[in-house]
């Protein structure tokens, strides 16, 4: 029997009205205060509250990186993450993220805001919040507060938080779940308005009028100078719900061990790398391609599954011509990733068998790796782990180019403190706590060109148990007597131990590979005169010289 399509119901879905505004304390200004609401092609929906630290001098800065990297990250979100272990693991890496960024640009997490951010899926609520940044429900006249303030007690410690973003290290956040029902309305503030407004305010305005507009000039014209202060609302309304999109990618299995000849998803395994069954060259319908499998360790630790996880994502979602092609293929049946393959050596691999790369072709490469790295650091990413084992060598001498290969290591700047990533290419301050960072990444660049040019490393071997003390590196001309001298200051600058003396943004050092005529010699900073300038220096011995030859000869005319 057919049935009668009249009698089909429509499938429900998440429909979500909005409104929300922003309005400064004073007219005119800027507020510290940011929010975003916006709904995602999957048909979750994502809010976002943030409220810069009024005690941090850049918490504005930070509120609207924070509301902005909690939208680009959800919507790129890998598919084996629900809504729940996306915001966590957003929440987890942005607050180290602005925690080392305010440590390394201003010795104190200046970098520091509230935030409470809410996804919305099918008929479910996810909630995360750090510091007094609320979340109400409202439904059927009853007014109930998700969120969770994280003020100190005492009525002359209210003001103080123990819980945002930026403010340590680590960071336990609140987290909460609802059912959500049509009719339900949502309201995201700061504290600019649940301090103005007590609880029967907001549930009588939200019962009558939902909309943010609304709620902001009710508590603007209860405000005395005394408690004037940002407002940010979010208010939404749910029109109706649907079935959650679930997460069938969770149970994707991790294999056991791989061999060649074995048939995964239509790939035939044909070569390991690496001495590992992990990471294997394939073929399919007559291409190659590499597929990198999770760890078996992933089967029984969570962190390094959800590691793999965002490598996966990383790889798959940094699209450009910087890197090979990166892929999950429909209706993968176990934990991996695809990799388009290139048959070319390594950098490494390439300076043994060819030799050290000339000027222009150093030039070359150090222009690829800068537009990667800026294209990352667009981002809010850096690679981690620059080194010629990480870059493949394409076409003939005069026409390099170049790929690179492993994001598996690629973090969020200021994310990273350890010493994750290869010893030798470690700038100096990552020895002693500090985070990845574009300074840091520099570094690396300037150790993987001098290693092009030279075929030895700037500062030697260096053990992941050392902590090497560094020193100025020899000029890269006495190893290689063909390059030119304004390649040597530039390989110098990006190689300063110290980080004061050292490129500050890799445009800077972008410009200089562009315009050799405008280099400058390099010479660190307090060099001794010997070594910024040493003709000037014989100049002045002699002159020196001469006058002590003319006082003692005047002496002995005078006897």
């Amino acid at each position: 029997m057919v049935p009668d399509p009249s009698d089909t119901q429509p499938v429900s879905k998440l429909l979500v009205r909005t409104t929300s505004c922003v309005q400064a304390s004073e007219n005119g200004s800027s507020s510290d205060d940011a929010v975003e609401a916006r709904s995602f092609d999957d048909g979750t929906f994502l809010a976002v509250v943030a409220d810069g630290l009024g005690g941090a001098e850049y918490g504005g800065d930070a509120a609207r990186k924070a509301v902005a990297i909690y939208c680009a990250n959800y919507r790129n979100r890998p598919r084996a993450w629900s809504p729940s272990k996306a915001l966590e693991e957003i929440t987890r890496h942005l607050n180290r993220q602005l925690h080392q960024e305010g440590l390394a640009r201003y010795e104190s997490p200046e970098l520091s805001t509230t935030v409470v951010a809410v996804a919305l899926d099918g008929n479910r609520l996810h909630l995360i919040n750090a510091g007094d940044s609320r979340c109400y429900h409202w439904r059927n006249a009853t007014l109930t507060q998700l969120s969770e303030d994280h003020r100190e007690s005492g009525a002359d410690r209210s003001h103080i938080l123990y819980k945002a973003l930026g403010l340590a290290d680590d960071l336990v956040p609140h987290f909460a779940s609802a059912d959500l029902q049509a009719g339900d309305v949502l309201l995201l503030c700061s504290d600019g308005l649940s301090d103005l407004l007590s609880n029967a305010d907001i549930a009588r305005l939200l019962a009558t009028h939902p909309y943010a507009h609304t709620l902001v000039n009710e508590a603007r014209g209860r405000a005395t100078p005394e408690t004037l202060d940002d407002i940010a609302v979010v208010v939404l309304v749910i029109e109706s719900t649907g079935q959650p999109t679930g997460c069938e990618a969770e149970a994707l299995p991790i294999p056991d061990r791989l061999k060649a000849g074995d048939i995964v998803d239509g790939f035939t395994l044909r070569q390991s790398f690496r001495a590992t069954d992990r990471i294997w060259l394939t073929t399919r319908a007559g291409e190659s391609f590499v597929l990198k499998f999770a760890p078996l360790e992933a089967r029984s630790n969570e962190a390094i599954l959800t590691q793999f996880i965002r490598e996966t994502w990383h790889a798959t979602s940094l699209r450009a011509h910087f890197f090979p092609t990166a892929f999950v293929p429909e209706g993968a049946t176990s934990r991996y990733y695809a990799l388009q393959y290139f048959q070319a050596p390594t950098l490494h691999q390439w300076i043994a068998t060819q030799g050290r790369l000339d000027t222009s072709e150093t030039v070359a490469l150090g222009l690829f790796l800068l537009d990667a790295a800026q294209f990352l650091l667009r981002h809010d990413f850096v690679h981690g782990d620059l080194k010629p084992e990480n870059i493949l060598v394409l076409g003939d001498r005069g026409a390099l180019t170049f790929k690179l290969i492993d994001l598996g290591s690629v973090a969020e700047v200021f994310s990273v403190n350890t010493r994750a990533g290869t010893s030798s290419y470690l700038a100096p301050e990552r020895f002693h706590g500090a985070a990845v960072s574009e300074s840091t990444e520099l570094f690396a660049i300037g150790v993987v060109l001098y290693q092009a040019v030279t075929g030895q490393l700037p500062f030697g071997e260096i053990e992941p148990f050392q902590t090497p003390v560094f020193r100025t590196p020899r000029q890269p001309s006495r190893f290689n007597p063909h390059l030119h001298p304004w390649l040597d200051a530039v390989l110098l600058h990006a190689l300063a131990p110290c980080p004061e003396d050292r490129y500050t943004a890799y445009s800077e050092m972008r410009f200089e590979l562009d315009n050799p005529e405008k280099v400058r010699p390099f010479h660190r900073a307090n060099a001794p005169l010997a070594e910024r300038n040493p003709i000037l220096l014989l100049k002045l011995l002699l002159v020196g010289s001469i006058a002590i030859n003319l006082l003692l000869f005047w002496k002995l005319l005078s006897r």
